[in-house]
């Protein structure tokens, strides 16, 4: 036990001594802007804290201000960016009294300064800061247990180490040093010295003291990150460094370096952000850079989807800067998802990203990133040499070296870029500063490409909801459909396409557009759809249904009219009627491999002509043959006719293979214009290997009927062979003749069907009203009893409308 002991208290030293280690190397680079944050990401690292940040006294003393900070977002905690020095808040009472205060959850629900913090248990450590003005050290830690002692010693390396000083300039009122300036966020007045206007080659007796006076002698492509620098709500309380370009009277613009920092101003003050300007053209090397800004402001201009962004972003950057690797993903919440990866081989990329290929980021959240959290959070360009302490998700990514572009959209981020280096990278001034200037190109392509994406994804749902969700399972048939929205625009379309189910191995395929993109285009898409299939099912030709769909669009006095093509096939007998609307003829691919357009007449569109003829014409399907059904939107091109596009369809249909239509159709639909919305309907006719037997009886109205069919019945059933059930199929034919004689006027006609042991009897009537099942039958009642001798003797039963009436049906299986 002494030895575990022991073990665990060198560990401990281990990491205490690590931690010095890290800080030691920290404090060399005293005048690194970011050397605060890099302080108290090894309260991070070290303490295990989820958040850490530096407060320090305000200009008046009345407050302390958050200076800097890293981890998780701080209002996860209800922290603020201010606390009062004379209130009762963990960050005064820490500093008043120059000694730490840790509370735990239940303190921290009962602090009278802590009740706004969020839900959730969490433990809170402030410890004193002794420096330039002081300050104080708050660490938050989210283990059950808080902050032991060793993560309370690494606190107190981390709190004397940060020594948080002002930046180098004066306050309101004092001097400036060389470069210096002093910009008041709430009225956009600034303090500049004579030498700062002199880089923007101003006469400092003609400068007015507003900021848009500089801002406008920057070359317009570096507006936009200079206006998320000094516009408050893009702003962030910390270190900012960016490259920028003045206009010169003659020759190229000038490269300009600012540094700054946003101080808060507190109660009654306004925010201002300070810092320095410096001529940053010795350190570039030519401006050659600034064709690639612009090239890829070109290629982002018209990249549509979010894909399109990251490729555009992946031929500006890799090949300039020579990298190995680049990642492009979104941010969605706070996680990220990868969007392009290039190279695109899983090989290339660290194996801990493999496990979420293509999916989420690896270890994601980003919280459990800190590094990735803290440059998303600042929004400036990172970059790491090779040899930098990273997380393994990270540091895979660039061994040689790593820099992180974070891709800010107005007052949100978008996403982040990670380039990589296998061999060591020396990384120039003029490469951070290409990556600035991408980056805010890249980000706001990025949302505006998400919000296509979003709009389109919406688009084609709502289409998709009103199309089938999946056609049926035809016997002797195989039928697919594919629909591809217009990527031309964000409007619905009015393509849609039906495969019906009909009695007596019948199937109706039908195609229509409906005239424009709109939302009225598409609501009157399905109401055409729903209409057809209603007509259909009724049991009309196809000519009538076509005409009845005609009748309705022009009693709804629309001002759209729609195309349509209608073809009714018998999958017994392999022949089809077909009707055209002002719609696109159908084509035909035979097993030998021919074409065939079956151009024939047709009738006008839907919509426009009340009193009109759909002529049916006959087509003959051999087994093997393929049916194809299309709109426009696949044939026609701007440079060329539907005439050459059908031309070019029956080509296509001809050299493809039969045998998968799934395939078949993603080669038809591969070279499609997405000009305009695209449907395809293809169905291959195999026939039926067992063909049914049929037989029809028409039922007189006389006092025999219901014997006379009976009688017809079994000669009909000896003829075919069957000898089991038959006294069961005799008693469903009683009674559903009796039903449709007694409840029913005018002609009543039954149907027998049989495939393999499964026999159909059904009996049509001119009522459309459907057998109700009764629930209770006293013994007293004289009738009602009908149908649940049906419903007990036949495997189903059911009703459906037919033209003029209905049709009651049972199935029963023989000998079962």
């Amino acid at each position: 036990m002494a030895n575990v002991v022991t073990e665990g208290a060198q560990a401990r030293g281990t990491r205490t001594l690590r931690a010095e280690g890290a800080l030691r190397a920290i404090a060399v680079d005293e005048e690194s802007p970011d050397r605060v944050r890099r302080v108290l990401e090894q309260a991070l690292v070290f303490a295990g804290a989820a958040f850490a940040a530096v407060y320090a006294p305000s200009q008046d003393g009345e407050l302390l201000c958050l200076m800097e900070s890293a981890g998780v977002p701080r209002t996860l905690y209800g922290l603020r960016d201010s606390y009062p020095r004379a209130g009762r808040s963990p960050v005064a009472e820490a500093h008043r009294g120059g000694r730490p205060v840790s509370l735990d959850p239940a303190e921290l629900a009962e602090h009278a300064q802590a009740r706004r913090v969020a839900s959730g248990d969490f433990h809170l450590t402030v410890l004193p800061v002794q420096g330039d003005g002081g300050g104080c050290l708050l660490a938050v830690s989210e283990r059950p247990d808080g902050f032991d002692t060793d993560d309370l010693a690494c606190l107190a390396l981390v709190s004397e180490a940060v020594a948080f000083r002002d930046p180098a300039v004066a306050t309101e009122g004092g001097e400036l040093q060389p470069g210096g300036f002093s910009l008041a966020m709430d009225t956009g007045r600034v303090r500049v010295g004579d030498d700062l206007l002199g880089l923007f080659g101003l006469d400092p007796e003609e400068f007015d003291g507003r900021v848009e006076t500089l801002l406008g002698l920057t070359v317009p492509e570096d507006l936009p990150s200079l206006m998320s620098v000094v516009e408050a709500d893009h702003m962030s309380i910390g270190d900012r460094e960016l490259e920028f370009r003045v206009l010169q009277p003659t020759g190229p613009p000038k490269w300009l370096r600012l540094r700054g920092r946003l101080l808060p101003g507190g109660e009654g003050h306004p925010a201002r952000l300070v810092g320095t300007v410096a001529d940053a053209s010795t350190l570039r090397s030519e401006v050659t850079d600034v064709a690639r800004v612009q090239r890829l402001a070109t290629a982002l201009a018209t990249a549509v989807t979010v894909r399109d962004v990251g490729k555009a972003v992946v031929a500006a950057l890799r090949r300039p800067l020579r990298a190995d690797r680049i990642a492009l993903a979104e941010l969605e919440g706070d996680r990220l998802v990868v969007t392009v990866l290039d190279p695109p081989e899983p090989e290339a990329w660290p194996e801990v990203w493999r496990s979420e290929w293509r999916t989420e980021w690896p270890d994601a959240p980003v919280r459990a990133m800190p590094t990735l959290a803290a440059a998303l959070r600042e929004g400036r360009a990172r970059i790491w040499p090779a040899g930098s302490p990273l997380e393994r998700a990270l540091a895979e990514v660039g061994p040689g070296g790593l820099a992180v572009l974070p891709l800010p959209a107005g007052n949100r981020m978008a996403g982040a870029c990670l380039i990589g280096w296998d061999a060591p990278h020396d990384f120039g001034s003029d490469e951070r500063a290409l990556l600035t200037a991408c980056a805010g190109l890249a980000g706001q392509a990025l949302m505006r490409a998400r919000a296509f994406d979003a709009e389109h994804e919406l688009v084609g749902m709502l289409q998709r909801q009103l199309l089938p969700r999946r056609l049926p399972r035809l016997p002797g048939g195989v039928a697919v459909a594919r629909y591809l929205p217009s990527t031309a625009g964000l409007e619905l379309g009015g393509d849609w396409y039906d495969v019906i189910p009909l009695p007596d191995h019948h199937v109706a395929l039908v195609i229509g557009d409906v005239q424009g993109h709109s939302a009225g285009a598409a609501t009157l898409m399905g109401q055409m759809r729903t209409a057809l299939r209603a007509y259909a099912v009724e049991g009309h030709p196809p000519d009538v249904v076509v005409a009845h769909a005609n009748r309705l669009l022009m009693d709804m006095e629309s001002d759209l009219f729609a195309t349509c093509c209608y073809v009714d096939i018998d999958l017994e007998e392999g022949s089809a009627w077909c009707v055209r609307a002002g719609h696109l003829p159908p084509v035909l691919r035979y097993p030998d491999g021919t074409t065939e357009i079956a151009e024939f007449e047709g009738g006008p569109p839907l919509g426009v002509i009340t009193q009109t003829d759909f002529p049916m014409s006959p087509l003959r399907l051999p087994p093997g043959t393929v049916l194809a059904l299309a709109t426009d939107g696949l044939v026609e091109t701007p440079d060329s006719d539907i005439d050459e596009g059908m031309g070019r369809l029956a080509a296509q249909l001809a050299d493809g293979a039969p045998d998968d239509l799934g395939l078949l159709a993603d080669a038809l639909l591969g070279n499609a214009p997405r000009s305009d919305d695209v449907a395809l309907l293809l169905l291959r006719y195999d026939g039926m290997a067992l063909r049914p037997l049929r037989e029809s009886w028409t039922v007189w109205r006389v006092p025999q009927a219901v014997g006379h069919a009976r009688r017809f019945a079994r000669r009909t059933l000896r003829s075919w062979g069957v000898t089991e059930d038959v006294d069961a199929v005799l008693l469903v034919v009683s009674e559903l003749v009796t039903n449709a004689l007694v409840h029913t006027d005018g002609r009543v006609r039954m149907d027998l069907t049989l495939i393999n042991n499964r026999l159909r009897v059904a009996v049509a009537d001119a009522s459309p009203r459907s057998p109700v099942r009764p629930t209770s039958i006293g013994w007293e009642a004289t009738g009602g009893r009908g149908v649940l001798l049906v419903e007990a003797l036949s495997a189903t039963w059911g009703t459906l409308p037919v033209s003029g009436g209905k049709q009651v049906w049972a199935d029963l299986v023989l000998g079962r």
